[in-house]
């Protein structure tokens, strides 16, 4: 089923997802009158996040956990990279499929260097191989091995739990990640860099990922695309976040998107994507004429005092720059500050607390890049709006389930 070689393999092309489809898949449940799923299809494309959501019971897990026939489905066809898995051993099956829940699911009783070996040693790994990829894996997610390798889950937090669960799900190099809810147990700020840290794995990695959740809004950050499911799992929109966002199919779709849609539109975005503006800077070592200067000439009321490294330091005003004598004290603090990976919605959050209404853009190192103003979103708002009103057809005119 695999379309790369297993880890380890120096010959082994880069790793990448595999397709997916579920053509009429059913499921029922003896004693129950209605299926719980019903006539779903659906193609994922390789290397694609695609998400599920919906209302809770409407058949999202169920449907997901019958691609690695955690529930076996009733009637229909499940392929992978073109093979069908209803045909497979389902043990051989589940080892070739990643599987991310809710709490992490851990072993208590095991290391987190046992708990990530789970697959490939069952899959008959050596130990030397074993190791080595533990290792890998951990890095991967951002955790030290020598810091976590020996640990037990409950030395862990909720975050970091999430994250060896992750990297147990990779650990066997599978094509296909199956994540149901893996980030619903976390406190909101380490959701937010759980999924940051989703997003960095895929760019690396291009696996296909099957992502099942309730909130359109991880929904947006998360998904190539997204399957809004009604009860039992009838697909009434599949489509990318920005066209979902411009045209929803039905009013159960817009009740989904929310009365926001603009502003969930900014989590589509990355500032690096857009253009930035600039503003007179100088170091804290340098005299304060030419800054004064530059404000000046431009008219501009702020300007940025930078460290050694270009890393600001404080807004400084004309006024203030006026009474000065150094630029080592002058100034406000810069309160806070966005990475060029960041989203406009972060972008637009940070603006809003900043007095100066500028957010200050930063490099990887922390370098100053540039700064973005309301103005920038409001005019990128506006360019995908009428981007979407030249592009997207009429809701009438698509079907619930056809493919963008």
């Amino acid at each position: 089923m695999t379309e790369t070689a297993t880890a380890g393999n120096d010959s082994a092309q880069e790793p990448r997802g595999a397709e997916i489809v579920l053509d009429s898949v059913t499921k029922r449940y003896p004693g129950q009158r209605d299926p719980a799923v019903e006539d779903f299809s659906i193609t994922i494309p390789a290397g694609e996040i695609v998400v599920f959501v919906g209302p809770s019971g409407c058949g999202k897990t169920t449907t997901m956990r019958m691609i690695n026939r955690l529930i076996e489905p009733s009637s229909g066809t499940i392929t992978i990279a073109g093979r069908d898995v209803t045909r497979e051993n389902p043990d051989r099956l589940r080892r070739q499929i990643g599987y991310s829940i809710q709490q992490a699911g851990l072993f208590p009783h095991q290391t987190v260097a046992r708990n990530i070996a789970t697959v490939p040693t069952l899959l008959g790994w050596d130990r030397a191989r074993i190791g080595a990829r533990v290792d890998e894996m951990l890095e991967l997610v951002g955790l030290d091995p020598e810091t976590f390798r020996r640990r037990y889950p409950r030395q862990l937090s909720g975050g970091q739990q999430q994250r060896v669960g992750v990297a147990r799900a990779l650990a066997a190099d599978p094509p296909v990640l199956l994540m149901d809810e893996p980030f619903g147990a976390v406190d909101p700020i380490t959701r937010g860099l759980l999924q940051d840290e989703l997003l960095r794995l895929q760019a690396e990695l291009h696996k296909t990922i099957v992502f099942v959740t309730h909130d359109f809004n991880e929904a947006v950050k998360l998904g190539d695309r997204i399957a809004v499911l009604g009860n039992q799992s009838r697909l009434l929109q599949y489509d990318t976040p920005a066209a979902i966002l411009a045209a929803p199919a039905d009013d159960t779709v817009a009740g989904f998107v929310g009365a926001d849609a603009a502003l969930k539109q900014l989590t589509l975005t990355r500032v690096e994507d857009v253009e930035l503006g600039q503003c007179p800077t100088a170091a804290v070592t340098d005299e304060i004429a030419p800054l004064r200067a530059a404000l000046a000439e431009r008219e501009w009321k702020w300007g940025l005092v930078l460290d050694a490294q270009r890393r600001p330091l404080r807004w400084v005003s004309a006024e203030r720059l006026a009474q000065a004598e150094s630029l080592r004290d002058v100034g406000l603090p810069v309160t806070g500050t966005v990475a060029l990976r960041s989203s406009l919605q972060q972008a637009l959050e940070t603006l809003l607390a900043e007095s100066t209404a500028n957010a200050v853009v930063t490099g990887r190192r922390g370098e100053y890049a540039g700064l973005i103003t309301i103005d920038t979103l409001v005019a990128h708002l506006s360019g995908m709006r009428a981007e979407s009103a030249g592009a997207t057809k009429d809701p009438g005119e698509r079907a619930a389930g056809e493919q963008p």
